[in-house]
């Protein structure tokens, strides 16, 4: 594995991030040992960066597989909360859960615009005072807006930004691919660190997966990027990718021979449009959110173009 300085954090992470979203409570629910197996086999590997949230759910797993690891693993969780005491209690719960006295990197969750962090500049203020105790050794934003990124440039003493990056441009809220690196690749010039999530789409490149991560592990402003899995196996190919050689191909056949269904985020807000963008009539409102007739659905993943959230994945 190949392992990069984070900006200017002094935090060395490995080129591939695991993403713990998918093990979780909101889409795998693996229990917790199962979900440790596979953390576990990210960081035999020479992974050494993890990315959680309070969200996810997924604290338990992280701190089952990290029982007994040698190693040095750098920490990265987030939380909404955008008042002091809300940032304390989410700085408490990961230190806790995690079972770390310190939390390497913590981040502002899916931050939109300068409007949006300057309303949860008390949060902020929180993390940095706990940075300057020793309680977080780097503060940051994580963001599905080229505004966000933009605004971070306003703001020196956030260290790092985590980014939606993909090859298509996938969910970025206002702006287009190409606005999206430019103002990632100030940030980078900036000496922001750069972490970069949905490299495959929410999903929806996993059937150009290589191609897609490579695209975004070959831009010189990413330091590392984010991938979420839900086995060993996409685990083992996933670092074979990174390292450019080639994956077993009896855990190419597991990837591939795995159930596909749509998954729909707890969190869908019931907007419906990709209800209208569904090309086979799969998608109906129910009780303020989407449901899906699975009889209908192909599982083409259309409908996660129209979904702002990526509240659709097909998993």
């Amino acid at each position: 594995m190949k392992y990069v300085e984070l900006g200017r954090t002094g935090i060395k992470v490995s080129r591939l991030c695991l993403g713990t979203l998918p093990l979780g409570p909101l889409q795998a629910h693996l229990d917790v040992k199962a979900g440790a197996r596979v953390i576990r086999a990210a960081l035999e590997l020479g992974i050494n960066f993890l990315d959680t949230a309070k969200i996810y759910g997924t604290y338990p797993y992280i701190r089952e597989a990290l029982k007994g690891w040698p190693g040095p693993v750098v920490l990265a969780t987030k939380s909404y909360d955008y008042t002091r005491e809300g940032m304390r209690e989410s700085l408490e719960e990961a230190r806790r859960a995690l079972d770390r006295e310190v939390i390497d990197i913590f981040l502002l969750h899916e931050q939109e615009s300068e409007q949006t962090l300057a309303g949860h500049r008390e949060a902020l203020d929180f993390l940095l005072e706990a940075k300057a105790k020793g309680l977080i050794r780097a503060v940051g934003i994580s963001t599905h807006a080229v505004a966000a990124v933009r605004a971070s440039l306003k703001v020196k003493e956030i260290d790092v930004v985590h980014p939606l990056i993909n090859m298509e441009g996938l969910g970025i809220l206002d702006g287009t691919r190409e606005e999206m690196l430019a103002a990632v690749k100030e940030a980078f010039l900036a000496g922001k660190g750069i972490y970069a999530m949905k490299a495959l789409g929410g999903g929806h490149l996993a059937g150009r997966a290589q191609e897609a991560l490579t695209f975004v592990l070959n831009l010189p402003f990413v330091h590392s990027v984010a991938v979420g899995v839900q086995s060993v196996e996409e685990v083992i190919a996933n670092v074979a990718w990174t390292l450019g050689e080639e994956v077993p191909p009896e855990v190419l056949r597991k990837i591939k021979n795995k159930k596909r269904r749509l998954h729909i985020e707890e969190w869908c807000r019931g907007c419906g449009s990709c209800v209208e963008r569904c090309p086979q009539g799969a998608l109906k409102l129910e009780k303020g959110r989407v449901v899906v007739d699975e009889d209908l659905c192909i599982l083409c993943g259309y409908c996660a173009s129209s979904c702002r959230d990526f509240c659709l994945k097909v998993v």
